[in-house]
């Protein structure tokens, strides 16, 4: 039974959590003021459409207020026809009822159209807020469309998918087309770039390989004094370490591109398969490797896959204190994604450094100048194979020193990287 990985304690995916805050204190005017800032931009549009609607509709009903109150003043006659002949002051008190009714009965319809009025806006301020919404989302579903696109991907390595944009020639369109010429124009560099690579590094295998053999035959000879075999192995080890450089430029030239193949596959029978093959790398620098490995699917590239996962195992053995160093690697299914963790002991690994050592060349104190350990191309590979097959890769550093690297793809049947 083998102890649970690394951090101490129950285990976590990403690695040891992070210390906790205190929290900032903050008053209701804050709140009030930082409310803008968390509102998106469709409710602040509906807001607004409904707001304007509602301020004028009230303009509209004062209009209409004052309008009808003139008009049944001017409509409702003030003089009042008595028989001919009626006392002066009978007359006089009906016309003061009169008048007094008069007021009453204008005073009671203004009240009454000014409350359905009311009634009415309401309602009408409610439906505006339901079409101001329509509305929004209509308007920004071309810049939801180009949001995604982009988000897609700034994930992948630049598919020829665009965001094309159909519809009138106005400024989403154009921001659209514009859009789409940056992602081509990327996409061309990019390519040539990787080309560029791939194609180098097949030229120099040539005379690598050419002066490998030369070296093997030079040393060969029974004749060859014992400083030309000093030489010739030490020329040998150089030459084996460009070879390895090489293999790693076309490896991260490859994982760069869009996956031609797209199988299922088990992480967890990946990730014995390279154990195993590192095992007698292990013993003999003398760390142990454990692991907890449980039935992970996704859906990618077999043989890139296998090299991530040997590539974070290789690296955590490599990177690692000496002989009584450990390695623990698990893989399982987390939120129904297929996901490996490997986690080693080492030096301490400052928080500010983990993201650069994902940059290729890279390595911790020893920044493009010692080799002895690799070219630093591992963890550069890891992230491109990763990103081809829409996953994520993160690293943070292990309590007591070492580096806790999770790899997160897809589950089995799922879309992952660009099609």
């Amino acid at each position: 039974m083998t102890t649970p990985p690394p951090p101490s304690g129950p285990p976590a995916w990403d690695g040891p959590p992070p210390l906790g805050a205190h929290p900032i204190q903050r008053n209701l005017i804050d709140e009030i003021r930082g409310l803008p800032g968390r509102i998106s931009v469709r409710w602040r549009l509906t807001l607004t459409y409904g707001a304007l609607f509602f301020v004028a509709g009230a303009l509209l009903l004062m209009v209409m207020y004052v309008l009808v109150g003139q008009a049944i003043n001017a409509g409702w006659g003030s003089n009042v026809f008595l028989p001919f002949g009626a006392p002066s002051d009978l007359v006089d008190q009906f016309q003061t009822w009169y008048a007094q009714q008069q007021q009453e009965v204008i005073a009671v319809a203004k009240a009454e159209l000014l409350k359905r009025s009311l009634m009415a806006l309401f309602g009408v301020g409610i439906l505006a807020l339901i079409l101001g919404y329509v509305v929004a989302d209509r308007a920004l579903r071309p810049i939801k469309k180009m949001t995604g696109t982009a988000r897609k991907l700034s994930e992948t390595s630049l598919a020829h998918e665009r965001i094309d944009l159909k519809g009138p020639d106005d400024e989403l369109k154009e921001l659209a087309d514009t859009f789409d010429a940056m992602l081509t124009r990327l996409n061309t560099a990019f390519d040539a770039q990787r080309r560029f690579v791939d194609n180098a590094s097949h030229e120099l295998r040539t005379p690598l390989a050419i002066n490998r053999t030369v070296l093997e035959v030079a040393l060969s000879d029974p004749e060859a004094s014992d400083d030309l075999k000093v030489l010739g192995r030490t020329l040998l080890g150089t030459t084996a370490r460009h070879e390895r450089l090489i293999e790693g430029l076309l490896l991260l030239a490859r994982s760069e591109r869009e996956l031609s193949v797209r199988k299922p596959v088990d992480v967890q029978e990946v990730a014995k398969t390279a154990v195993e093959q590192l095992a007698p790398f292990a013993d003999e620098e003398g760390v142990a490797v454990e692991y907890d490995l449980h039935p992970a699917a996704t859906t990618g590239d077999p043989v890139l896959i296998e090299r991530c996962v040997s590539n974070l195992v290789e690296n955590g053995i490599k990177h690692n204190i000496g002989t009584s160093g450990k390695v623990w690697i698990r893989t399982g299914m987390v939120d129904g994604g297929a996901v490996v963790q490997v986690a080693n002991t080492g030096q301490h690994v400052p928080a500010y450094e983990v993201e650069s050592l994902f940059e290729p060349f890279r390595r911790l104190n020893a920044d493009r100048v010692q080799s002895a350990k690799g070219a630093g191309l591992g963890l550069s590979i890891v992230r491109a194979i990763v990103r081809a097959h829409g996953g994520r890769v993160t690293a943070v550093p292990r309590d007591g020193g070492g580096l806790v690297v999770t790899v997160r793809l897809s589950g089995a049947g799922a879309t992952s990287g660009a099609s």
